[in-house]
Order: C-alpha cells, then structure tokens, then sequence
C-alpha cells in the first residue's frame, strides 16, 4: 500500500518544523547565500600568493616565537554579508612604524594599490581589483590581544594583510570597514 498524499505531507512537515527553528536558531541558512567559506580554498591560496606579503622592509623577519610561520589564511564566515578571506604575514622590524608605513606605501603603489583611510589609529590601508577580485590591504601593529603574542624582540611587530570577499565583490570590503 502506497503513502496517501495526507501522509506523505505529515511525514516530510515533521522534519522541517524540528530543523527549521534549529537552523534560524543557529544562524545558519537551508539556502546557501554565498557566505560560506566551503570552497575557498583556492581564491585563500591565490591571495597567499599576493607579492606584497612578502615584501617586507630590509631588516624585517618573523618574530622570535613565530619561527618559519609564514603566510597563513583564513576565512571568516560569521557575518550577514559575504565570508572574508584572507591571508597574513606577522614581521618583527627593527625600525619605527612609520618606516614600515613609508615602506608599504612605496611598495604597495608599485605593485598597483591605492591608498585608502587607515581603519584605525596607526594602520594603514589600500585596495585594488585583481582578476575582477576587490582586495584589502592592512599594516597593523596592533597585536597585544594575539595568544601567543608575537614577540618583536627589540624591535616592533607589525601584521600585513591581503583581505576579500569571498565573492569578489567590493561590498563591505573597503579600508574603513
């Protein structure tokens, strides 16, 4: 004997009345709206490979506790919007901060960024557009609330960072957001 129509409904209605109050409950979507980081692995490598992250300012090295770290990435899907993708490099200079920014200013021009208003006091930003990709670009140099935090050793230390939507859009991806 087949399932009547009635039945069938009751059947499927059970389910989604217990996971659709669990799904709005936690934030997450029955509909995939493009936030999610699943898939980016790609578009995280390719901003990984942004020269700029490794054209540090002679002298510069990676802090003592952080020994071979490199470039790492991550993404950020906990937001309405887009997930962020991005990739960072931590460096320990010996200079002053606006020798890092002179730096970075110089280099990121070169390499066709545009400067952009620091999202904070002592930051600095720019942006350009990349295969069709609007990239962010920060030097901060605030990481006391890093665990471990990184040691500059005599120094100062500094976090350069390659920023995107994981769509590519520019929408909320600016130097002030």
């Amino acid at each position: 004997m087949s399932p009547t129509v009635p039945s069938l409904f009751r059947r499927a209605a059970l389910p989604t009345a217990l996971l659709l109050p669990a799904a709005l409950l936690t934030g997450c979507s029955l509909v995939d709206s493009g936030a999610s980081c699943d898939g980016s692995g790609a578009a995280r490598k390719d901003l990984a490979a942004q020269r700029v992250l490794s054209s540090p300012p002679a002298g510069a090295t990676d802090p003592a506790n952080y020994r071979g770290a490199g470039v790492s990435t991550g993404c950020d899907d906990d937001s309405a919007g887009p997930a962020w993708l991005h990739a960072a490099r931590v460096y320990a200079f010996p200079g002053t901060r606006q020798a890092v920014v002179d730096h970075y200013t110089r280099t990121a021009a070169a390499q066709g960024w545009h400067t952009g208003p620091a999202p904070q006091a002592g930051a600095a930003c720019w942006t350009r557009t990349d295969d069709g990709r609007h990239l962010v670009l920060n030097v901060d140099f605030q990481l006391d609330s890093w665990s471990p935090a990184p040691d500059p050793g005599k120094g100062i230390g500094y976090e350069v960072t390659v920023g995107s939507n994981a769509d590519g859009s520019a929408g909320g991806a600016s130097c002030t957001d």
